[in-house]
């Protein structure tokens, strides 16, 4: 499959602390687990000063150099004057956010209804993936959908061009709030089409406080202070490592998230460009290198898997069982995204003097800087009128930004975003992480790879690579899915 403009990677857009770096998003690739479910958001017209004055972002933060800051406190009235036709009109929005994950979406829509009178009827499925491509090749594309992966909308789009590019307003609005490397993303054959939703983070290592001072250990700072830290545990007859990969359909999903994090950190940004491309192939010696660096963790039976069994164990263990075995310190630490603090209830507190915590997982050598793995979703339309047109300007906005992150477990790339409107504590970290331009950051390869490959074949692999299969037969039979070969 070729590439394009949305294959560039995000550089200079997050600042990386050495010992806490949180990111925080809903609805990673292949982490839905609830039904699915259909929502309208309630209709309601308000008077445009009362909606035009609801916007609560201070904006305060900046990104780059010519990074526009401060909130759009007159988005709705601006969105009345391009867009008047939207009262009691509806929007179909499809999704792979799922109950109970899509409350806090369903809730943030209200201020777009109360603006413009239209309302979003919410579809959330974890059946999306495999279902937006037939409903468009069938002539039955939803208004609006929310892809977790820029690879699958790309998919989508050169299969069928069905995508709308998004108004030049639209356009303009979010290249004001967003990175230019985030719309990039959005971007494909040089059309603008999807509007950057969530930031997700993903290289953290999430481990109980408690625990560690019980038993003595250090969070580490560097990469031998973490193998140091995993030979103390050994030492002490336990295994550092708790790891699941099942996830329904998508098992397997875990894995490429670690062998992501290896790849940047032992053969560096240019590099996993090159791989995301397949200039680079799986079976080349960096990314088989990588693997095998990989394997020294997660198929070592001292290190895994703490709580649950073998090496083995991991493929049938779900991804976030773990969660349980962090906080009653039969495991030490667990690789996981930032989402991962949303399996525990407002009981459990999250921080340094919590019950959870989480640090940032370091760099194997000096020579690539402080390296970061994320993803995010991308919102596309595909119908044409005010009402959709008017939701998705609304989504570029920091009306939309702050009040979602008000309803808990998001960020966002919208430097529209205000800090203060974050309330946990481990995503304002992350959001400030986000916002400053002195890390390098780099997109889940497997969410921009053909998802024949990063949804399909890496998965099935590495679960057949967990419970057996060697390395090169692995790499091989991931390169040979690639399209177009």
């Amino acid at each position: 499959m070729s590439r394009t403009s949305a294959r560039k990677t995000i550089t200079a857009v997050a600042g990386v602390s050495a010992l806490s770096l949180f990111l925080a998003a809903c609805g990673s690739s292949g982490t839905t687990t609830a039904s699915s479910t259909t929502t309208s958001t309630s209709s309601s017209s308000a008077s445009s000063s009362s909606a035009s004055s609801s916007d609560g972002a201070t904006g305060s933060a900046t990104s780059s150099s010519d990074a526009p800051v401060g909130a759009d406190s007159g988005w709705c009235d601006t969105v009345k004057g391009l867009y008047p036709d939207t009262q009691g009109k509806a929007v179909n929005l499809y999704t792979v956010i799922t109950a109970p994950e899509d409350t806090p979406y369903i809730e943030t829509f209200k201020s777009f209804t109360e603006c413009t009178g239209a309302t979003v009827n919410y579809e959330g499925s974890k059946e999306f993936e495999a279902q937006i491509g037939v409903r468009v090749s069938s002539g039955n594309p939803p208004d609006v959908a929310v892809f977790p992966q820029p690879g699958l909308m790309q998919q989508v789009q050169e299969s069928s061009g069905a995508m709308l590019p998004l108004k030049d307003e639209v356009a303009a609005n979010a290249k004001k709030y967003f990175p230019a490397d985030w719309t990039n993303y959005g971007t494909i054959n040089d059309q603008f089409l999807g509007v950057p939703n969530n930031a997700d983070f993903k290289s953290l290592v999430w481990y109980s406080p408690k625990t560690f001072a019980a038993k003595g250990y250090t969070v580490p700072t560097n990469w031998q202070e973490l193998q140091d830290l995993q030979a103390k545990i050994v030492a002490a007859g336990e295994k550092p490592w708790c790891i699941g990969i099942e996830s329904g359909e998508a098992t397997g999903w875990q894995i490429t998230d670690w062998l992501e994090e290896y790849v940047l950190r032992t053969a560096g940004p240019d590099v996993y460009d090159q791989w995301v491309s397949h200039d680079v192939k799986f079976s080349d010696e960096p990314i088989a290198k990588a693997t095998a660096e990989m394997a020294k963790v997660i198929k070592n039976p001292e290190m895994v898997n703490a709580g649950f069994g073998d090496v083995s164990s991991i493929a049938s263990t779900n991804f976030n069982a773990p969660s349980t075995k962090i906080l009653d310190g039969t495991c030490s630490m667990t690789r996981q995204a930032a989402n991962f603090g949303s399996n525990y209830d407002a009981s459990i507190k999250i921080g340094a003097d919590g019950d959870i915590n989480a640090f940032y997982f370091p760099p194997i050598t000096e020579d690539f800087g402080q390296t970061v793995l994320g993803g995010g979703t991308f919102t596309a339309a595909f119908r044409d009128n005010d009402q959709i047109n008017a939701l998705m300007y609304y989504l570029t906005t920091p009306e939309y930004a702050n009040t979602r992150a008000k309803a808990g477990n998001y960020i966002s790339a919208n430097r529209g975003l205000d800090p203060a409107n974050v309330p946990v504590v481990v995503q304002k970290e992350a959001l400030k992480t986000l916002q400053d331009p002195k890390a390098t950051f780099r997109f889940d390869a497997s969410d921009l790879m053909p998802a024949a490959v990063g949804a399909d074949a890496e998965w099935k692999q590495f679960t057949a690579w967990i419970t057996g299969q060697d390395d090169a037969t692995t790499l091989a039979n991931i390169d040979n899915a690639w399209p177009n070969q």
